[in-house]
């Protein structure tokens, strides 16, 4: 099924992109921006299916993986383990774009002059501050926090519940039986809404091609291509501390994988992929409790493509303009944004945020903004796939370290144990 499902994913993006160079050569512009209208209405409809299984697959199993677990000692040494990994893993995100960014200089030669009237206004940096950050960490309230799929949110009030669980002498086992089947149903839901997948990629590329062409990729192919270059050698890396840390079978992961994460290229949404990834992890072998632990809070902490494109970026920017960055300037960079991009999560067009919050600190044109939004949503298609790998790398990984990799099973294991 896994195989299938990706040979139709990559027919969908294919076809996508075969009648949305169609639509633009010969349609006109205005009925080219009808048809991609149109097509978007499947892709908006599938995202919003996705995000209706989000809150409650987050929760169910995070609470179920925690309480599951033997006491508070054990939750803590999980979560260190997972947060030592999560910030290993943004140096080297951030270190590689810093190098490859500087070798393939995407920006020289563009010669801009920059313009004082025009401004980064396309996204809103006034709630991107320390204060709003930390409060915004904490729930107000946990209905409000799935209303709005504010992962980091859901997770704190998850870990909360389920350690609380934990701590009950008889671990309140009609809650948690009650748990355990909420996750099994979400996780049967989630195979439904991913029947629907090859569709919605289908019309999101299309729609995507129709309006721009493929003629954009010309313009800033140094740009476009050093960044899928810099990414694949993160996906080499990572994998290679995959195959030193669990052996061959890590082979077998990258390969469940595939599907989730080519369906969140071709979304350019890792959140499209996280139920695909969750019950991937499963099938191969990491326990349910360190996945469930491990995945949610990666998507908070541990969105290494993000972190490389605001790296790669923001110099992209400063060479464009040709502005010099000293090499002490951009080691500060590149710690600012270690901790700047643990902030993303539920801020709107994340990254650009992130970017344009480090432009104005080290005093780069905002307008260079307008240079990353031509080609934003084909990198968010690249960055969005290097999440889930990393993210995928990183449960594995704290799996080995715990003991917790079991014997593989197929798909229908995942789904009959999760509902036992």
């Amino acid at each position: 099924m896994n195989r299938l499902f990706s040979i139709l994913i990559v027919m969908a993006m294919v076809l996508g992109v075969a009648v949305g160079w169609g639509v633009h050569q010969y349609a006109t512009p205005a009925a080219a921006k009808a048809v991609a209208s149109n097509l978007s209405i499947v892709t908006d409809v599938f995202l919003r299916l996705i995000k209706m299984i989000i809150a409650p697959l987050v929760f169910a199993t995070l609470v179920s993986g925690i309480a599951q677990m033997e006491d508070a000692s054990t939750i803590g040494r999980v979560g260190a383990k997972t947060l030592g990994w999560f910030i290993a893993a943004s140096l080297v995100s951030l270190t590689i774009g810093l190098i490859m960014v500087n070798l393939i200089q995407p920006g020289a030669g563009m010669h801009l002059i920059a313009d004082p009237v025009a401004p980064g206004a396309a996204v809103d940096v006034s709630k991107f501050n320390l204060k709003d950050f930390v409060t915004h960490i904490f729930p107000r309230s946990i209905a409000e926090a799935m209303a709005n799929n504010e992962i980091l949110q859901i997770v704190i009030f998850s870990v909360f519940f389920g350690a609380a669980i934990a701590a009950i002498e008889d671990r309140a086992p009609a809650v948690l039986a009650v748990v355990e089947q909420v996750s099994a149903i979400m996780l049967k839901v989630t195979s439904y809404v991913m029947k629907t997948a090859p569709l919605a990629i289908f019309a999101a590329l299309a729609a995507t091609v129709s309006t721009q062409g493929i003629g954009v990729l010309a313009t800033y192919a140094k740009f476009v291509g050093g960044f899928y270059v810099s990414m694949l050698l993160l996906w080499a890396l990572l994998i290679a501390v995959l195959l030193l840390i669990v052996g061959p079978r890590a082979l077998r992961l990258i390969q469940l994988v595939r599907g989730p994460a080519l369906l969140a290229f071709s979304t350019a949404s890792s959140e499209a992929a996280y139920p695909g990834t969750l019950q991937a992890l499963e099938q191969w072998g990491v326990s349910k409790r360190v996945a469930s632990f491990v995945l949610p809070l990666g998507y908070s902490f541990n969105l290494t493509g993000t972190m490389m494109y605001c790296t790669f970026a923001t110099l992209f920017v400063a060479q464009a303009y040709g502005i010099r960055m000293s090499a002490s300037e951009q080691i500060t960079m590149l710690l600012l944004l270690m901790v700047t991009s643990k902030g993303v999560a539920g801020v709107p067009r994340a990254s650009l945020v992130v970017i344009a919050a480090t432009l104005s600190y080290f005093h780069l044109p905002e307008a260079g903004l307008v240079l990353i939004l031509a080609v934003d949503n084909l990198l968010d298609m690249g960055r969005s796939a290097t999440n889930v790998v990393g993210n995928s790398v990183a449960a594995a990984v704290v799996a080995k370290w715990e003991g917790q990799i079991v014997e593989p099973r197929t798909e229908d294991e995942v789904i009959a144990e999760n509902a036992a």
